[in-house]
Parts: C-alpha cells; structure tokens; sequence
C-alpha cells in the first residue's frame, strides 16, 4: 500500500490527510460532476440531431473522464478530476448540428469536429512541455497574469459554482424581465420540491461540518436524496433503467464500435470524408481550434487556482498549484485521448472543489473518482437516482467555502486591481462563462493600466518626479490581443 500510496503523492502526515479521507473526497467528486455521464452524450447527440450517437457517447465520455483523471492521479498526484467540459459540448454539437449551416456555411461531420478536438490538445501539449528558461508556455502564461486577475479567478470560480447549483435546484429561475429571479417559495410544485430538497442538503452540509463531521458533504448530499424520495424528487424508478440508461452494458459497448453509428467509426472515418466541409475556408477552421485551445487553456487554468488557490498543501504563496506543469500535461493528454475516444474535449471539472472541500489533498482522491466512472460504465442507472438537487447542495456549499478562503487574498486597495478584480467575478457569474470572466478581467486591467502609465508618463515628462514603472508583462499583453481576437473577431472569415 505505501508503494501505491507514493505512486499517488500520498503522505498522510505531510499532506495532512488520511486514505478514509481521501476516498470519501473522491466520493464527493465524482457524486458533484457524475451528472456528465448524461449530459454530455445528450448536448452532443440530441444538440445535433445525432441522437444514435448517445450510447457511443456515454461510453466515450466515462473513458475520457477515467484517463483524465487517472492521469491526475498518478502523473500531477493531485486530488482533481477531468471530464468532458461544458460549453466545449455544446460548441462541438453547433459544429455538427444544422446550427453549423447558419454559422459557417455548412455541416461538419462527427469526425471532422473530433478532428478539430484533436488538434487543439495536441496544440496544448505542446504549449506544456515546451519550455523557456525552465519553465514551459503554460507557466509562463499563469505567472504572467495580473495578481489582480489571478488571485480573483478563486472567488469567481466559487461564486459560479454556487451559481450553477442554484440553477440546478430550481432556486435561481429565469424571468423575462429581470433575466434570473429567486424562485416563488409560494408555489408548491416540482420547482419548490427541488429547491426544498437542496436547502435541505446545504443546510446539513454546515451543520455537520460545523460539528466537525468528516465526510459533511457527502452526507448532505445522502441526506437530501432521502428526502427527495417522498418529495417526488428522487426517482427510484432509474434503478430500474429508464430510455437510454440500461443495465444491459454490452449493448453499450458493442455500439461504441459499431462503426458508422458510433463516435469512434465516425472519428476514423475522417481520411474518407476530408478535413475541410465544402464551403468553409482554412481560415475559419483555425479560429474554431484556436477557440477550442483558449477555452480549454483558461477554463482549466482557472478552475485549478480556484480549487486549489489559498490551500498551502496544494499552492504556493502565489496561489501556484503545485505540480502546476503535470496537472496541465494531464489535462492536454486526456484532451487527445478523448478526441480519439470520440468525446468533446476533455478539461478539468470545477467540482473538483467539492473533494478538496472534503479533505483531498493528494491522487488517491482523483483515483478514487476514475475507479467510480468505471463502475459507472455498468451501474449507471444507480447514479441516475441521485437528483441533480441534491448534489446542487454541495455545489453550493463549495461556494461558500471558496469565497471565505479567497476573498481575503484579493487585494481591493488598488483601482485598477481592484476594479479587474471584480469584473473578473462578476463576468465569470453572470457571463456563465470562467473563461469570458478572465478574458474581461484581463482586457480591463491591460487598458487601464496602460492608460494610467502613459498619463504617468506626461506627468514625469513635465515635472521629472516619480519615474512611472511599467507593470505589464509581456505575457499579460499577448494574452489580452489573443482575448480581444477571442471576444471581438467574427466566427465567419
């Protein structure tokens, strides 16, 4: 067990942790983000009309998720877990869907977007592994970036999290006026039920971490699935198998290789079909990877400071990761593999907060999340009866837990950081998006900041006191031309 505890980084003294803890993080982990093994095959294949795809695609999104995460676990020893990303589906099944035709002026097929998938991980490995004075493209971007900008991206990160979870659970609602309201408590329907059974769950989540219970999360989540049952929220009928959750996994399987009806055969079918649709010039296709490449690289880059930001066993003073250059290695490998496999690109999960929350601290949590994916390839109808309010709970919860932390970490005595800062958080939440909310945050601390040096700048000119020091670096300025391209350029060329 020691050998294979090394394998992982796992040391219970130094890590301040222990193998119960470990697991019960990685429970927590993969109870958070399991709802991915539905959601992805159903944003692709019903998204695009592909919806013959599905069984392929739950396959390939669980394999993806287990060589992500293995690859966390064993090469960045850290206790964070890969999946395919949100948003990245959802530009994957535009690319294939009619939604394409309107867009670019024609239909991908399911192996030219893969294809695309691919060539944006490769891209981000090689930004990985090359490096310039000991430090390799992806650390020299993070050590780059406006301390502003980066010790934010923690508290945006919660916030959105929380966001997500009470989305989820019905709390959050949309309104035609207002754009988003708080759910009317009056109306006793499916939406009060839901949001009952998460308040529920969040509130047992505080209490028991408040009585210093191990495992608080994990039995806020149980909890609140127990309630669900009379409340109509937990729908025991899934342990049955419902359409398109099947105990019969070899039937699964045996589509994932069916060739032309699966995401794998569709994928090698890309020599025959040619890697440019007629009607799409070279152009479009490389702002399409490049795009997929951005998102990936600030979505990760953002989330693992936001789980791992302000905890000295897994950062440094900085906020740095620890094993900062293998945890984005990992990410560019399992990007690929994914590709290959036939899933939407594959990224590090905002989830993964939830096990550190819980106690991860080292791979034993990651490996513990690739183990439950693999058991989930057969068993799917068992998570299935985990309402996605329950495990809102614990989104939230996560939430709460990343802004105490990180909020204090972010420095509001500056104007200029300060308002970067925000924009930072606030884009990030009400933009839905990590990577529109550092792409603002980035853009408006370049601008300001430029703006303010070359002011500066006239003053010293006239009274040759106080020489302004020019604080942009030049990673910070590549970053924000490749965001204003990001934000500004049109999809069509």
């Amino acid at each position: 067990m020691k050998k294979f505890g090394k394998l992982l980084g796992f040391d219970a003294e130094a890590k301040q942790t222990s193998v119960k803890t470990e697991i019960i993080a990685g429970i927590v982990t993969f109870l958070a983000m399991a709802y991915i093994l539905t959601v992805n095959p159903a944003i692709i294949a019903y998204g695009s009309g592909h919806g013959e795809l599905w069984s392929s695609l739950f396959i390939a999104t669980a394999l993806g998720a287990i060589i992500g995460t293995l690859l966390m676990a064993f090469l960045a020893k850290m206790p964070l877990a890969q999946a395919s990303g949100m948003g990245l589906n959802s530009l994957l099944a535009g690319l294939i869907g009619t939604t394409a035709v309107t867009s670019y002026g024609a239909t991908f097929t399911v192996g030219q977007a893969f294809m695309y998938v691919l060539i944006s991980g490769i891209i981000f490995l090689l930004l990985s592994v090359v490096k310039i004075k000991g430090k390799t493209f992806r650390e020299l971007i993070f050590d780059g970036m406006p301390i502003s900008v980066r010790s934010a991206i923690s508290v945006g990160i919660g916030l959105f999290i929380a966001y997500i979870g009470f989305q989820g659970a019905k709390i959050i609602t949309a309104n035609p006026d207002t754009i988003s309201d708080l759910l009317l408590f009056n109306k006793y329907g499916a939406n009060f039920a839901a949001a009952a059974v998460c308040l529920i769950g969040l509130f047992l989540i505080a209490i028991l971490d408040k009585l210093n219970v191990k495992g608080s999360v994990i039995l806020g989540i149980l909890g609140a699935t127990i309630v669900g049952i009379p409340l109509g929220v937990t729908d025991l009928a899934a342990l049955k198998g419902t359409e398109g959750i099947s105990w019969k996994f070899w039937e699964n399987f045996k589509n994932f290789f069916a060739g032309d009806n699966s995401v794998f055969g569709s994928f090698t079918g890309v020599f025959k079909d040619g890697f440019l649709p007629a009607g799409v010039n070279f152009i479009t296709i490389v702002m399409i990877i490049i795009s997929m490449c951005m998102i990936d690289m600030f979505d990760t880059m953002g989330t693992i400071v936001g789980c791992c930001g302000g905890n000295r066993i897994l950062s440094d003073e900085n906020d740095k990761p620890h094993n900062y250059g293998k945890i984005m290695m990992s990410d560019a490998i399992a990007t690929c593999a994914g590709a290959m496999l036939g899933t939407s690109t594959v990224t590090t999960f905002v989830e993964s907060g939830a096990g550190v929350s819980a106690g991860g601290r080292t791979g034993l949590t990651a490996f513990t999340v690739a183990c439950l994916f693999f058991v989930a390839m057969f068993a799917m109808p068992v998570f299935a009866a985990i309402p996605g309010a329950a495990t809102a709970s614990a989104l939230i919860y996560v939430g709460v837990l990343m802004m105490k932390n990180n909020v204090k970490n972010v420095d509001f005595s500056d104007a200029i950081g300060a308002t970067s800062a925000f924009l930072t958080i606030v884009i990030m939440v009400l933009g839905y998006s990590i990577t529109d909310g550092i792409g603002i945050g980035m853009i408006s601390y370049v601008v300001m900041s430029a703006i303010t040096y070359l002011v500066e700048l006239i003053k010293y000119a006239i009274t040759k006191k106080d020489k302004p020091e020019w604080k942009i670096s030049v990673v910070a300025i590549i970053i924000t031309v490749l965001f204003c391209l990001y934000f500004f350029l049109p999809s069509k060329f």
